[in-house]
């Protein structure tokens, strides 16, 4: 059954937005928060080994946030705060990894 064309969206910008906040932006996500993981936790080597399996499942999850939204440059706007945030926490921290 073919998709109803009220709910399609035929703007390119809208499609770029979409397909780059999931492919860039849920990789920079994901990597993100097991740097901050690695930093929060008492013993970093565990999750950055870890990381192997889990950074791509979450990626695989991240890739379709982006398509549940209406507008795409909204998203990447909430994924560049997450990733200033998490930039601000791997920066501020004390402890060296």
């Amino acid at each position: 059954m073919p998709a109803n064309p009220k709910y399609l969206n035929n703007s390119k910008s809208q499609r770029f937005a979409k397909i780059s906040a999931a492919v860039i932006g849920g990789y920079l996500l994901s990597s993100g928060l097991h740097l901050v993981l690695a930093l929060i936790l008492p013993n970093p080597k565990i999750v950055l080994i870890t990381s192997v399996y889990t950074l791509y499942i979450l990626w695989g999850l991240l890739l379709l946030v982006p398509f549940l939204y209406k507008n795409g440059w909204k998203v990447w706007l909430v994924y560049l705060g997450i990733l200033c945030l998490m930039a601000l926490m791997i920066y501020l921290n004390p402890r060296p990894l």
